[in-house]
């Protein structure tokens, strides 16, 4: 169907939509959402795409670099391993560049793709609809059939697929929390959770309890919920969309006024029959018609199962498609947007010091501080010495030998009570030293000192201090 007022064809949208939202009837209650079972290229994508997560997902954990594994987000202990690399709390300013980071990623990918991250690799989603959901269908059958299984009364049939879904379901959650405690304390420490008594882990059993409940809340009942109430994503869309941004969209121009299909009229109606087979495949049951949604997560299911039903009454594909506000209103093209211009630059500079602060980042981090109350010391052999505090941090998996060297002038470092200074691996050394230097080479009160950190042959950080010395006239 043609037409030249794109504006016109809006009055056909109902608005009533924008007050309620379709996982809540009017008595306030929970609306239970029968997603009819997609299918279509998009969904076949979305499945190998699934398929190749989850198996990154189950398998990440299982993979160690220098007997260390190459993720781990151990918050407890504040250690994190990133492609086998270790950070440490020291390294927290890289994180926190590293998230304002991540912010203004999601920021201009939001900006030019609306929310595509949602249905193709957000972890909710991913087991929700491509685990969960299948299992579902799988044991219940379609959406016919588990709202009749729904209505039936609790007998021999129900009672077995209900209570061997629940089941798998719970079994499910429990494979998925153990692999997620797995990132938080690597999977040595969880297979002795498994193996050894419960009485020596009662923490660690206590977290894959309630990890597995949580699970299985979610995607036993919660559901679709967690992304409409829960999720701050969706409701940056309001934010952070406009008319040029890509997200899942009804063709309104080519397709109002709806009307069912009749075989071998002349329709002077839109391309949209009517079918309502967009709304019945919607996960979390909106009408995409209606416009962009909060509740629409871009899962494509309505593209399939609009494309199917065009190709069926022999009209063109696409009533449901990726495209822009402004792509669909004014056939204009994707357009790269002076908003989308500015968060790139952003984006780009942050990268760039992102980098710069990986590349340049030491594994063993060294502070060494004048002992507070201190002034100078006279010594023996007409010396001056100053006393000095040292921290070492060593952020590697094997032992360091520490040693001290003056780089800008002479004189000699003595440790004090120890004859040498270890940084163990993966932790904290610290200890005191006298730098003493002659009389002579002491000009001024507040003098300049370089201090070179070694391990062995290697220096690994430079530090400048102050060296104080007796008044001068």
């Amino acid at each position: 169907m043609k037409t030249s007022d794109p504006d016109s064809k809006k009055k056909y949208i109902d608005e009533s939509f924008r007050d309620s939202v379709a996982t809540i009837n009017q008595e306030g209650k929970r609306n239970w959402i029968y997603p009819q079972k997609p299918s279509g290229k998009y969904y076949k994508a979305r499945t190998w795409l699934s398929i190749l997560y989850v198996l990154v997902f189950f398998t990440l954990p299982f993979i160690k670099y220098n007997d260390e594994p190459l993720f781990l987000f151990n918050v407890i202990e504040r250690k994190f391993i990133l492609f086998g690399v270790i950070f440490w709390p020291q390294d927290f300013f890289i994180f926190g560049i590293g998230m304002v980071t991540m912010v203004i990623f999601i920021a201009l990918f939001t900006v030019a793709f609306g929310r595509l991250f949602c249905g193709w690799v957000c972890p909710q989603t991913i087991f929700m609809e491509m685990i969960f959901r299948k299992i579902e269908y799988w044991i219940e059958g379609d959406a016919p059939q588990q709202k009749a299984l729904t209505k039936m009364p609790w007998n021999k049939e129900k009672i077995l697929k209900r209570g061997g879904k629940w089941l798998i379901f719970f079994m499910l959650s429990f494979v998925i929390s153990n692999t997620f405690l797995a990132y938080i304390i690597g999977i040595d420490e969880l297979l002795k959770i498994i193996s050894e008594p419960v009485s020596q882990h009662l923490a660690g059993f206590i977290s894959l309890l309630l990890f597995t409940s949580i699970f299985f809340f979610v995607f036993a009942w919660f559901r679709e919920q967690a992304c409409i109430v829960v999720c701050p994503y969706g409701r940056l869309q309001g934010v952070l969309m406009d008319r040029d941004t890509m997200v899942v969209a009804y063709d309104y121009v080519r397709g109002e006024k709806r009307a069912k299909f009749k075989k071998n009229e002349i329709r002077t109606h839109g391309d949209c029959i009517d079918c309502g087979q967009c709304v019945k495949v919607c996960p979390t049951g909106i009408d995409i018609r209606n416009g962009t949604q909060l509740e629409c997560v871009n899962c494509t299911a309505c593209i399939d199962a609009c494309d199917f039903m065009m190709e069926k009454v022999g009209f063109e594909k696409g009533l449901i498609r990726y495209a822009s506000e402004n792509n669909i209103a004014s056939k204009t093209k994707q357009r790269f947007t002076p908003r989308m211009m500015a968060y790139s630059g952003v984006l780009t500079i942050l990268v760039g010091v992102l980098v710069f602060l990986l590349v340049t980042r030491t594994d063993v981090d060294a502070t060494i501080l004048r002992t507070q109350g201190q002034l100078y010391q006279e010594q023996e052999n007409n010396q001056i010495s100053n006393l000095y505090n040292i921290k070492v941090i060593n952020k590697t998996r094997k032992e360091m030998p520490i040693e001290l060297k003056l780089e800008n002038t002479d004189g000699n470092i003595e440790l004090v009570g120890n004859n040498s200074l270890i940084a163990p691996p993966e932790g904290l050394t610290e200890g005191t030293f006298f730098v003493k230097i002659d009389k002579s080479l002491v000009k001024e009160r507040k003098n300049k000192l370089v201090i070179g950190v070694y391990s062995g042959d290697k220096k690994i950080e430079t530090i400048k201090t102050n060296f104080l010395g007796p008044f001068i006239n």
